[in-house]
């Protein structure tokens, strides 16, 4: 048997337990195929990056399989049926990676912003962009003119 995460969106106007109810569903689909449900996560509801049949959020649900081919394509087929289920994507993995997925982490975004900007000048501390010092004068041609002997 094959390994796949399986990630489908359902519409924002069914509740939670119409989404367990749907999870449910879809895992007994996988199982009569042969085949099991290795992990399951619900991500809530979140904001789509644009309108999908006419809808702006949608509950995303993860699920993990380790089953035969037929049982996916069974499971696929009943969601293309669904009213209520808007979009899926399955793909096909080596294996599974243990523990929570990156959606179920917690980050601390103020840490991940100034390791992303750190040195760059911008991001944490300051403010703003870094002072680049006083700025030079101008010969009457347009050129630099030489630093004093107090300016570097």
């Amino acid at each position: 048997m094959a390994n796949y995460e399986h990630i489908f969106m359902s519409r924002p106007d069914v509740t939670a337990q119409q989404v367990e109810a749907l999870i449910e569903q879809y895992k007994s689909v996988i199982e009569a195929g042969g085949g099991k449900v290795a992990k399951q996560e619900y991500w809530g509801v979140k904001s789509l990056a644009y309108k999908i049949r006419k809808n702006r959020k949608a509950h995303f649900t993860l699920l993990n399989l380790d089953a035969p081919h037929a049982a996916v394509a069974e499971m696929e087929r009943q969601m293309r049926l669904s009213e209520d289920v808007i979009r899926f994507l399955t793909v096909r993995v080596e294996q599974h990676e243990e523990g929570p997925s990156i959606m179920m982490q917690k980050r601390d975004d103020r840490r991940d912003r100034e390791d992303r900007f750190g040195d760059r000048g911008y991001g944490g501390g300051g403010g703003g962009f870094r002072d680049r010092g006083p700025r030079r004068e101008r010969d009457s041609d347009g050129a630099h003119a030489a630093p004093s002997a107090g300016e570097g």
